[in-house]
């Protein structure tokens, strides 16, 4: 998703504001259980609002291998009406299936291989439906089920951020429609199992809207056809992630280049703009062949190449839709020489779309590495003072109140918690702890281990690997894999734990003391660089404790001259406070 970061920053600038609130304290706090506070929104029930909820044992039984979706768009009155047509295959003997919908959707016919069930087969307990089967299933055999819905869907009150639909209208008064959906989920507007671990194999959709409009989504475009005076338009997506499922409608015109992979393939590159925008559009195009040498160079093949890479202008800022990406920045030049927004997206095609996180705790697996692309992006374009620039821009806005990974369950809404910041931290914090972890195992582990993470092998090619749901806890395994160090020490003190490392120092004559300090229970051993009078020592700290004898009493010493190390800072957390009480007086 989009946030300042999240993305002119790898964060979005908008996002200054949206958290601004964020402040009540500048002190680090060392927990805030994870999903604590009930943060839920009003207008939708507590499950539709939460994503990510642990699987019922329904579900976890129920394999999805195909699912043709089809949705009528309505602007004039904001309504849908939908056919939700699936396989479902028993991994497991099944009497019910279960699917996430949100319950202001009426639903008016279910089907079980063709036939109508009665309306006391099923009902919809605030947003979780249950289905009785006339025949219990047994394991390995499937059924075809027919969900036929209506209604009005949730108006997205801050999209992307608090999302559902975008109803908009171009300058000249013609509808422009959006979808957005990450926090709450794929069940805002279709009948799904709402979990990053759960995808269909394949979806085919069609979305029927007014003459003269186009859609624009997931996968590939099979075609459309227009009876009487509206429009279908039919695509179809390999295994595409829930709440990337996305619908931009629009009075569309299209920007279309071709990127030749080094992996052999050829890739589209598609942009559905607005008319008026093309010279913004054809720009973007062009830069869109940037990302993909840099991200198939650095991490791996882009992992829909067989569909396409696909953006979409929306009314709202932007999110990372798998092979549609919503683009909202207004084509805006930054001095960095290429669009953030676009940039940060476009990595989530790797860590969202091609790695899900297997659950909302791990969120930072997806947030924190789209976040280090760009300033890995711009040290590979433009050299190393533009990836340091970019790094130090964020660091501020690290807050460090809860930890970045709790362990157990952590609701999705906990991104919008401003006391906690984790919602923010995801981005930034996960983006810093990346940035030392690369100084600590050098770059050929860090980027083996970051290509692992994604393909789950060491070799991807188009065609030889599949999506992959991982941990935090899987990371730390592969990391120590290819570094062939033990990083439990360095995962407790910046994943599970929430005051940052502090370092400590102490001269006594020619003798310069260092030692770090966390609530982690292992020794924090990572090593400081210092330069002394213009050389760089490195101390290795190999039991949280080091010592270097100094030319003399005078030295000049600076410690992690090059900040390689996400630490405890007091100059930051004592600015943070005068932002905070700024932002809390103006408030008043």
């Amino acid at each position: 998703m989009a946030r300042t970061n999240p993305r002119t920053e790898p964060f979005m600038n908008s996002v200054k504001v949206l958290r601004a609130a964020l402040a009540c304290s500048a002190m680090l706090v060392a927990a805030v259980p994870a999903g604590a506070r009930d943060i839920s929104h009003d207008d939708v029930s507590p499950h539709t609002s939460e994503s990510g909820a642990p699987l019922t044992a329904v579900e976890q039984a129920m394999a999805l291998p195909h699912l043709a979706l089809a949705i009528d768009v309505f602007p004039d009155s904001k309504t849908i009406k939908g056919l939700a047509e699936y396989t479902v295959q028993a991994a497991a003997p099944l009497s019910t299936v279960e699917f996430d919908l949100d319950h202001r959707f009426k639903i008016t016919d279910i089907t079980v291989d063709g036939a109508s069930l009665g309306k006391d087969a099923w009902s919809n307990d605030e947003g979780l439906l249950h289905i009785a089967l006339p025949t219990p299933l047994a394991t390995g055999s499937s059924i075809q089920l027919g969900i036929t819905y209506s209604g009005a869907p949730r108006v997205a009150p801050n999209a992307p951020w608090n999302g559902g639909f975008v109803w908009s209208s171009t300058p000249d008064g013609k509808p422009w429609i959006a979808t957005a959906v990450q926090s709450e989920g794929c069940d805002l507007f279709w009948p799904c199992v709402d979990h990053p671990s759960r995808r269909v194999d394949v979806l085919d959709l069609s979305v029927s809207v007014p003459e003269g409009l186009v859609v624009a989504s997931n996968g590939r475009l099979i075609g459309s056809e227009t009876v009487g005076k509206r429009t279908t338009w039919r695509w179809q997506a390999r295994k595409p992630n829930g709440y990337g499922v996305s619908l931009q409608i629009g009075p569309y015109e299209l920007a279309q280049a071709d990127y030749a992979s080094r992996f052999g393939n050829s890739i589209p590159i598609s942009f559905w703009y607005l008319p008026g925008n093309k010279a913004g559009a054809d720009r973007l195009v062009a830069e869109m062949k940037d990302y993909l040498d840099f991200f198939e160079s650095t991490v791996g093949p882009y992992p829909w190449g067989d569909e396409k890479v696909g953006l979409a202008e929306t009314p709202h800022l932007g999110m990372e839709h798998q092979t549609i990406n919503a683009y909202g920045e207004n084509y805006k030049l930054a001095p960095e020489g290429f669009d953030w927004l676009m940039a940060h997206e476009f990595a989530h095609e790797w860590f969202a779309n091609q790695l899900s996180n297997a659950g909302t705790a791990d969120m930072w697996l997806q947030e924190g590495f789209g976040t280090y692309m760009q300033p890995l992006f711009l040290k590979w374009k433009q050299g190393e003072a533009s990836y340091i620039s970019k790094m130090w821009e964020d660091r501020p806005k690290i807050r460090s109140r809860v930890p970045l990974a709790p362990r157990g369950f952590v609701q999705s809404n906990y991104y919008d918690d401003e006391e906690a910041a984790w919602g923010g931290d995801i981005y930034t914090k996960g983006s810093w702890v990346m940035h030392t972890l690369r100084y600590l195992v050098g770059d050929k582990a860090f980027f083996a281990a970051v290509t692992n993470l994604v393909y789950n092998r060491d070799d991807p090619r188009p065609g030889n690997f599949d999506i992959v749901v991982a941990s935090t806890d899987d990371f730390q395994r592969i990391a120590e894999e290819k570094s062939g160090r033990d990083l439990g020490w360095f995962f407790d003190a910046y994943f599970r734990t929430a005051p940052l490392p502090r370092l400590d120092s102490a001269r006594f004559g020619t003798t310069l003391s260092l030692e770090w300090s966390t609530p982690a229970a292992k020794p924090f051993a990572m090593p400081v660089e210092v330069n002394v009078d213009g050389k760089l020592v490195t101390v290795p700290m190999t039991a949280g404790r080091g010592e270097i004898t100094l030319p003399s009493a005078q030295a000049h010493v600076v410690l992690d001259p090059w900040a390689r190390i996400l630490r405890y800072d007091p100059a930051i957390e004592a600015w943070q406070a005068q932002q905070d009480k700024a932002r809390a007086k103006a408030a008043q």
